[in-house]
């Protein structure tokens, strides 16, 4: 058996690996297994086949055996070539269900038919779904001028196994930048990088460093319940009136999981009586303020709400991410933790960083601490509040009885509705093309209170020209007076 790898520094920049055996000789083997690497689907239409001495360097066979192997191909109609264009795989050839592999029926190339597109899926004309940015607005010139540097600078660890803890850079950045927009009192050493805020439930609650029940708001993302219920979590519902989560009603638990700065979805801040009431319960109980700092940076027509974790650092775990301040595609997010949970959470993450890239955390660094991240938020709070007037305005004019909560922050808005007219909204909305979801799809399952029937518009993902008809379509589905 002869195996090959064309080395992709040394000859053509593409990898291949082929197998020669059975009867005959090289010639013969080398022919066999093109053919069954192109019907195999292994090779695929239009595939590039190194030079045939490359091959013929890599296989140590001589070169005019695979100059007579490919001609032979080119004549069955396997392969092309062209002068200036090198030898490929036929656009004709059809490779065998995964199913038919190793079949014993004879090996020809199919009849040439033409090539026809995959069908694309399709997905609603307007998307007016909560928590997702405007991907059209990312800051792509300012995230590859600071991602080029933070390579250029980078010292030779960085391309060795990570630091669990996150890189040293972005922790420094993060502690200056949480204690000056947010008002986080941390230390590099207390920070801990990980993808997103589900990864870190999975780090606190999956790992054994906490354990439930688990308090939580009454109305919150049940992807997040889903998360806590795989790791074995029973979560509890707090009921929410006007100044947020009632922390009067914590029980038994020893943490309770809130949205302080922004109630999702709800809308608005948790009030300062409870952010005071709340910490003196995990002071009293030995308890945990886990604080999803939902929606942080953007505010309108308030003042800007700093974080829980500032009036007591240790009973509180605040975590946050650039998911939507930046983009989801980022898999970035950070935990800054009590002091006694950040070996624990360690040991859990493992000796060497598995989730977060290295190289976007030096980036996410260097666009942090050149100011860049400022700018961009500073420039999307602007357009989102744009958004929602916008949002505000074709209500005024269109549909004067529904009334928007919860928008003098945040990246969506509840447009209230009569009651027992939200299942019909949701599917006069999906009529129209959109996609959005109503209140109660983000009910806790076991409580008893009702906020309410409304919709969930989601008025930051839309792009700038989709935005208007977005807005046509979804008057034309809300309820008459």
């Amino acid at each position: 058996m002869v195996t090959s790898w064309v080395n992709s520094a040394e000859r053509i920049g593409s990898d291949l690996h082929l197998e020669l055996t059975g009867p005959g000789g090289r010639r013969a083997a080398l022919i066999r297994a093109l053919r069954e690497a192109v019907r195999s689907g292994r090779l695929a239409p239009g595939t590039r086949l190194p030079p045939y001495r490359s091959l013929a360097a890599d296989l140590g066979i001589a070169r005019n055996t695979v100059a007579d192997a490919y001609a032979e191909l080119v004549a069955e109609g396997w392969l092309t070539a062209r002068q200036g264009s090198g030898t490929r795989v036929a656009m004709g050839v059809s490779p065998l269900p995964l199913r038919q592999w190793g079949s014993a029926e004879p090996l020809r190339p199919a009849a040439r038919v033409p090539r026809k597109a995959p069908p694309r899926a399709r997905g609603p004309r307007h998307d007016l779904r909560q928590g997702t940015p405007d991907a059209s607005s990312f800051p792509r010139t300012a995230w590859l001028a600071s991602y080029r540097r933070a390579l250029q600078q980078a010292p030779n660890e960085v391309f060795g196994p990570g630091d669990p803890a996150g890189r040293i850079e972005l922790r420094e950045a993060l502690t200056e930048y949480l204690a000056r927009a947010r008002g986080v009192r941390t230390e590099p050493g207390r920070i801990v990088i990980c993808s997103g805020f589900a990864h870190a439930l999975r780090l606190l609650f999956g790992g054994g460093v906490l354990r439930g029940p688990l308090a939580v708001e009454a109305y919150g993302l049940g992807f997040h319940r889903e998360v806590l219920a795989a790791a074995g979590v029973r979560t509890v519902p707090l009921p929410l009136d006007e100044n947020g989560a009632r922390v009067d009603r914590l029980g038994r638990e020893r943490a309770v999981l809130l949205t302080p700065a922004h109630q999702f979805p709800t809308g608005g801040p948790l009030h300062a009586a409870r952010r005071a009431a709340v910490i003196d319960w995990a002071r009293a109980r030995g308890g945990l303020v886990l604080e999803d700092d939902y929606d942080g940076e953007f505010r309108y027509d308030r003042k800007p709400v700093g974080a829980v974790q500032g009036l007591d650092p240790e009973q509180v775990v605040h975590i946050g991410s650039v998911s939507k301040s930046l983009s989801p595609a980022v898999r970035l997010g950070w935990m800054v933790l009590p002091e006694r949970y950040v070996d624990a959470v360690l040991a859990v993450k493992g000796d060497r960083e598995a989730w977060a890239s290295v190289l976007d955390q030096l980036g996410l660094a260097d666009f942090v601490v050149s100011g860049a991240y400022d700018r961009h938020v500073r420039r999307m709070r602007q357009r989102y509040r744009g958004r929602r007037d916008r949002l505000v305005a074709a209500l005024a004019e269109h549909a004067p009885h529904i009334e928007a909560t919860g928008i003098a922050a945040g990246l969506h808005a509840v447009l209230r509705l009569p009651p027992g007219s939200e299942a019909s909204a949701v599917k006069a909305a999906a009529w129209q093309g959109i996609a959005l979801d109503g209140l109660a799809a983000f009910r806790h399952p076991d409580t008893d209170m009702a906020a309410g029937d409304g919709l969930v518009v989601g008025y930051a993902t839309p792009s700038e020209h989709a935005y208007g008809p977005a807005l046509e379509a979804l008057c034309r589905a809300l309820p008459p007076p």
